[in-house]
């Protein structure tokens, strides 16, 4: 069942401008969303990927933009595609929803890149 839907977008351009400090790069992107799109050819268009995402996981759950934007919440690429991975306290927030699975598209274009998040599971417990 599906619980929640949450979509974002971020300017790649802002985003490379606040890219210019490695104190908010580090204070807002994981390790290995750091390691990812440093080693791609436009680093701001995938960290601007990642920042959407969790923007839109926080509108698909209900759960504070804050507590998942900084390292609650973060993007890591598969063969299968992008997946979330949570620290333990939104994991366990996320459960007490219900909910089982969120699944991600990723998308840049130009200026911008756009995530669209899809939470799926039981219905919340009390």
């Amino acid at each position: 069942m599906i619980l929640g839907i949450g979509t974002d977008l971020c300017s790649i351009s802002r985003m490379s401008r606040a890219l210019r400090s490695n104190h908010f790069r580090d204070a807002i992107f994981h390790e290995d969303e750091i390691a990812y799109a440093s080693a791609q050819a436009l680093p701001a268009r995938h960290f601007a990927s990642s920042f959407a995402a969790r923007e839109a996981l926080a509108k698909a759950t209900g759960i504070s933009t804050f507590s998942i934007v900084l390292k609650g919440a973060w993007i890591i690429r598969t063969k299968n595609g992008p997946c979330f991975r949570y620290t333990s306290e939104i994991a366990s927030l996320i459960g007490k929803k219900g909910i089982q699975k969120a699944w991600i598209s990723l998308s840049h274009e130009d200026d911008l890149a756009a995530a669209f998040v899809i939470v799926e599971g039981e219905s919340a417990r009390a």
